[in-house]
C-alpha cells in the first residue's frame, strides 16, 4: 500500500493555486490506486514547535555525544514525531506558493524542525547522508508572475523557491522527483483559469502515470 503525505504550504483555501493542482494530483493518483492513502499536514492549521532554546541544547548536545535532558529530549521527540510523517510516506506531495521569491515560513520553518542529524540525515567522513533514500516527490509550485526565460523576471534571477524545495529533497535523501508549475495566476482571470486548467492537467497525467 503506497502512503501520500501532503504537505500544503498556503493559507489559502479556496483560491491556492497550488493546492488545487495538487489536489488533482492526488484524486488522479488515487483513481488510479484506490489502495493508496493520503495523509495532509496543512501548515497553518498545524501547531509546529519553535525551534527554541531546549531543541537546540538538544541538537548540539547530539553532535558532541553528550547525553540529553529530559527536557532536551522532550523536545527532540518532538521533532522525531513530526518528521515520522515523511518517514512513513512513500510519495510526498508539497504545494508551495511563491512568496517574495522563496517559501512561505511555515514550510521554512517546517524545513528547520526536521532536518536535523539522525532525524532526516546522518554524515561521516564521506560526507551528509539523507535517510529518506527510494521515496518519491511532487512539488506544484505556484508563482503569480511569469519567470520564464524570456520573461521580464526570469526565474535564474529571481526565483529562489524551485531551486531550493529541490536542494533540500536532495538533501534529505529524495532524487525522484517531479515539478509542476503554475504561473501567471496575477494576470487576470482568463490568464490564471489557463494556467491552473494547464498545470491540472499535467497533475493528473502524472497522477495516472506514477508508479511505486
Amino acid at each position: 500500500m503506497t502512503n501520500l503525505l501532503h504537505i500544503a504550504a498556503s493559507p489559502r483555501t479556496e483560491r491556492s493555486a497550488s493546492r488545487e493542482v495538487a489536489q488533482h494530483f492526488i484524486t488522479s493518483y488515487m483513481d488510479t490506486n484506490p489502495e493508496a492513502t493520503v495523509h495532509t499536514i496543512d501548515l497553518w492549521q498545524t501547531a509546529l514547535p519553535e525551534f527554541d532554546e531546549q531543541a537546540m541544547a538538544a541538537k548540539y548536545a547530539g553532535l558532541s555525544g553528550t547525553p540529553l535532558s529530559a527536557s532536551q529530549q522532550a523536545a527532540w521527540d518532538g521533532l522525531r514525531a513530526l518528521a515520522s510523517h515523511l518517514h512513513q510516506a512513500d510519495i510526498v506531495v508539497l504545494s508551495v506558493p511563491l512568496w517574495n521569491f522563496g517559501i512561505p515560513y511555515k514550510l521554512k520553518q517546517l524545513i528547520d524542525l526536521v532536518t536535523q542529524k539522525d532525524i532526516l540525515f546522518t554524515f561521516d567522513h564521506n560526507g551528509f547522508n539523507g535517510m529518506l533514500a527510494n521515496k518519491q516527490a511532487v512539488v506544484v509550485y505556484a508563482r503569480g508572475l511569469d519567470y520564464g526565460a524570456d520573461s521580464a523576471t526570469p526565474s535564474s534571477r529571481f526565483d529562489l523557491q524551485k531551486p531550493y524545495m529541490e536542494m533540500w529533497l536532495n538533501f534529505i535523501g529524495i532524487t525522484d522527483t517531479h515539478s509542476i508549475v503554475v504561473e501567471k495566476t496575477l494576470f487576470g482571470n482568463e490568464i490564471d483559469h489557463a494556467a491552473r486548467h494547464a498545470a491540472a492537467t499535467q497533475a493528473a497525467q502524472l497522477g495516472q502515470q506514477l508508479r511505486r
